[in-house]
């Protein structure tokens, strides 16, 4: 069966037409609790990275 462009695009909107899009305020919510994880995320393996240096800075002397 071959390419046909037109068809696709058919096909593509009408399958957008289907899902469901969440609301702004889930959208917001979403994203500050991923910020939130990375932020997290970050302190902890910025405190494990000091923790390693200082131990291998006192063991390497």
């Amino acid at each position: 069966m071959p390419f046909e462009p037109k068809v696709f695009y058919k096909e593509v909107r009408e399958e957008l037409q289907k899902v469901t899009w969440p609301t702004k305020e889930n959208t917001v919510a979403t994203s500050f609790v991923v910020v939130v994880v990375v932020i997290l995320i970050t302190l902890y393996l910025g405190a494990a990275d000091l923790f390693f240096s200082q131990i291998f800075t006192a063991i390497l002397g």
